[in-house]
Parts: structure tokens; sequence; C-alpha cells
């Protein structure tokens, strides 16, 4: 067995990927340390240290993982995906600069290429995009006709909400998510004009609960032929398993026969 494999084999085992995991929670609570001014004055030095033994560790994963993978790994979305995470944090002037120290939290977000539940999810989410695509579309009409319907309704009585084409958009998309949209915003509207019900009402039932529930109906959609996939697969590497199996007995029955 070559090094190459055998540092394939380690990253493998399980307690490996544990510990990484662990490794990466235990730095999301170093960073949020860090935004205390009280701990960082009396314990700055051995929280930025742990903070730097944790990249550290992150780095040494990384570039196991290449060595083993080698091209092979740079095919791989999810390795591209924790490089880059990794990789903002070691930016020159990464703890200089409020963004880039900022986005060091992302390293958070490494849990999702470790964790197999949550990368289903992912790929659940990402299977779905084409779809929403579509739904996406759909709502932007329905918004383009509602701002410009009710900026030539309201707008001369109401100018902070309905006075351009932008201020409804964004009226009208506080008003999908249901916040504040009965008391702040459409019966001061229907104080002025007692049949605004008659815009506000559809439009509420068309966005809120009819397009917002298709969106979550194709992501669940694509959640479920995602575990599918993966319950397919593992039956096909179960069944060819039994087949390997079946098929060394065979081979055995036929050798003692002869």
């Amino acid at each position: 067995m070559t090094l190459r494999d055998r540092v394939t084999n380690f990253l493998a085992l399980p307690s490996v990927r544990y510990g990484i995991l662990g490794v990466i929670v235990f730095n999301a609570l170093i960073l949020g340390l860090e935004t205390s001014p009280g701990v960082m004055a009396t314990a700055g030095a051995v929280i930025i240290a742990l903070d730097t033994a944790c990249l550290a560790v992150f780095v040494l994963e990384l570039s196991l993982k290449i060595y083993a993978q080698r091209g092979g790994f740079f095919r791989s979305g999810w390795n591209l995906f924790d490089l880059t995470i990794v990789g903002i944090a070691l930016v020159p002037g990464a703890h200089s600069f409020g963004v880039l120290r900022a986005l060091r939290i992302l390293r958070l977000l490494r849990v999702v290429s470790v964790a197999p539940a949550l990368r289903r999810v992912v790929e659940g989410f990402v299977r779905a995009v084409p779809g929403m695509g579509s739904v996406f579309l759909l709502m932007a009409m329905i918004f383009y006709i509602g701002a410009v319907m009710a900026t030539k309704l309201f707008a001369e009585a109401f100018p902070e909400w309905f006075g351009s084409l932008g201020a409804s958009a964004y009226t009208l998309f506080q008003i999908m998510t249901l916040e504040s949209w009965s008391m702040g915003i459409v019966r001061p509207v229907m104080a002025e004009f007692p049949s605004a019900w008659l815009f506000f009402i559809p439009f509420i039932m068309v966005t809120t609960f009819a397009v917002v529930n298709l969106l979550v109906g194709l992501i669940v959609n694509s959640m479920q032929e995602a575990h599918g996939q993966e319950s397919d697969a593992r039956t096909d590497v179960y069944r060819d398993e039994v087949i390997a199996r079946l098929r060394a007995i065979e081979e055995k029955l036929a050798a003692k026969r002869d």
C-alpha cells in the first residue's frame, strides 16, 4: 500500500471526520469569543493562538486531501467549497480588515461538507434551483404588476410607501412577508381608500400562500429525490456485494466438485 493510499484511508476514518467536525465547532466558538472585548482583554492571546491552531488543522487537512486526491481534488465542488472558506483566512491582511475578519466565521459552514445529512439538504436545494428560476420569474412579474398598480393608486396619498416603483416594490415585499402588513400599512391605506383591500388581499393570497409554498414544495421534492438517489446507490452497492459473494461461493463449490 502506497503512502497516498494510507493518507486516503486515514482521511476516510470516522474518527478523523468527527475530529474535524469538532475542530470546526470549537473554532466557531472561539470566533464568537473574539467579539467580546472583556474576554479578549483577559485571554486575547490564548484565543488568538487557539484560532491559529484550528486554522492550521484545516490547512493540514486540505493539504492531505490535495496530496491524496491530486487533480481529483479540484473536480469536487465540496473540496473547492472548503478550500475557498479556509483560503479567506489566509488572505494577507485578513486579521486587519474588518470584512475579512468577519468572514472567518464562514468556516462554520464547513460543517455542511463534513455532515452527510446537511450535504443532502444543500444538494436538494441546488437541485431545486432550475425549477425555482421559473417561480422567481413569475414572482417578479407579479411584483412588477403590483408595484405599478400600487404606485398609480396610492402614490399621491402615501408617497413614503408608494411614491416610486422601487418604494412600492419594497412595501409590497414587506406585505408579502406579513411583517406589520395590516396595522402598519394596509389599514392606514384603507382609511384613505376603503376599497384598497381588493388589491392587497389578492396580492397576499397569490404571493404569500401560493408562490412561496410552491418554492417550498420544489425544495422538499428535490430533497426527496436526492435522498432517493442516495438510497438507490446504497442498494446498488449492497446488491453488487451480495452478487460478488454468491459468485465466490459458486466458484468454491465448483472447485470442490472438480
